[in-house]
């Protein structure tokens, strides 16, 4: 049976509170499995307002409605109004979704900070932002992280090192095609990445013609045929989570009825040899319906130094 994992990234605190109970009771309608990757510090959002600067930004705004998905509250915080501590106050539903059956991991401290800040940072900024996000998650769980998947797979190399040195035991940080050990500059970095294989909805609603009730129809389209490495998808606590709810249980349902396994992030990474992944060079690049950059797949690295390392 393929498998198609999914992958919830949690940005806010409304997230938190709303959409993740909501998507613990969709799943269990759905007998699915899911990660959940959680924003453990204060919620910034407001602060994003600087991103009116970045080339595509507003039209992606255009196209999705950012008030009526994260509320005008939310884009106040940071800003007009405090941050909220997301994992400080919202430890116990973070543990009942661990306590629920579901894979937990560490999605970043600060959101805003990390998506706006880290592909420019240097390592003691990295290391400071991974070490309270790692804390923070000891404190609520009493155990160690094995996954991270970076807030708008923003990464730098200093973060793929970390990756390893905390002995991750698999990352899903950037988009691509299938799991591979990534290799930046000539490095391996010797934690599996697991990557983001389908765009989100927030990406193809409103291009093209695609809305709200056909999204899933899209996305459907691009399953219809398995792959022999399976899929992952990502989707937000604050969309899918909340008015976008119905467009997942189409998806779900969907999914279902193309017989995919749907399964965490754990499952894909204990149904691979670590030795024997491909090794791929990683890289900033573009990809439709979003703006900015973020970390890539690139191709395969086969050079003889890498394979004997």
């Amino acid at each position: 049976m393929p498998q198609l994992a999914l992958k919830i990234d949690v940005d806010t605190y409304r997230g938190t509170l709303i959409g993740v109970p909501r998507l613990v009771e969709t799943l269990r309608r759905f007998g699915a499995q899911a990660t959940f990757l959680f924003s453990l510090g204060p919620d910034h959002t407001g602060r994003a307002i600087k991103r009116i600067f970045r080339p595509g930004f507003m039209k992606k705004v255009s196209r999705t409605s950012v008030v009526s998905h994260y509320g005008f509250r939310t884009l106040m915080y940071g800003t007009l109004l405090p941050g909220p501590d997301i994992g400080r106050r919202c430890a116990a539903i973070l543990r009942g979704v661990r306590d629920s059956g579901y894979e937990v991991g560490i999605h970043c401290w600060d959101h805003v900070a990390w998506q706006d800040q880290v592909s420019k940072a240097d390592m003691a900024w990295t290391e400071a932002e991974m070490k309270k996000a790692v804390d923070r998650f000891r404190q609520v769980f009493g155990d160690e992280p094995r996954t991270h998947g970076a807030a708008g797979w923003q990464m730098n190399p200093h973060a793929l090192r970390l990756t390893q040195r905390l002995g991750l035991s698999h990352a899903s940080d950037c988009r691509g095609t299938r799991p591979f050990i990534p290799v930046w500059n000539g490095e391996v970095v010797q934690c599996p990445q697991l990557p983001t294989t389908l765009p989100t909805l927030d990406e193809l609603i409103g291009a093209d013609g695609v809305n709200e009730s056909n999204v899933h129809e899209r996305l459907l389209e691009l399953t219809r045929e398995p792959t022999a490495n399976g899929h992952v998808f990502t989707l937000h606590a604050e969309l899918e989570g909340m008015k976008l709810m119905p467009v997942f249980d189409r998806l779900l349902a969907g999914w279902k009825a193309q017989g995919y396994e749907l399964v965490s992030l754990n499952a894909v990474r204990n149904s691979l040899d670590p030795a024997k992944l491909p090794r791929h060079e990683v890289r900033l690049g573009e990809i439709p319906g979003r703006s900015g950059t973020l970390l890539l797949q690139g191709p395969e690295f086969l050079a003889p130094w890498a394979n004997a390392a």
